[in-house]
């Protein structure tokens, strides 16, 4: 265990930083799959504004790799524009 506190500080605010970039992968996770599943064009077009900004802010933040963030907006348009 910690014994300064500022080391005990820094255990705090990086749970916090963990459960809160845990919670925003996650919930972009769940879009992507909604993209993927859904049938009708005009649905999936209209969710994928919304994910490609979940994934660059993503990206920003470091939670996900900006080459991994490339890849998925280009394989989701791919995908939209295919059915």
């Amino acid at each position: 265990m910690a014994n300064h506190k500022s080391a005990l500080k820094r255990i705090r605010t990086s749970e916090k930083k963990r459960v809160l970039n845990k919670y925003q992968h996650k919930t972009t996770r769940n879009a992507i799959k909604a993209i993927r599943v859904a049938t009708d064009k005009n649905e999936a077009s209209e969710k994928l504004s919304g994910v490609i900004s979940m994934i660059d802010k993503l990206a920003k933040k470091n939670i996900i790799h900006a080459n991994k963030a490339s890849n998925l907006k280009s394989k989701l348009t791919k995908h939209v524009a295919a059915l």
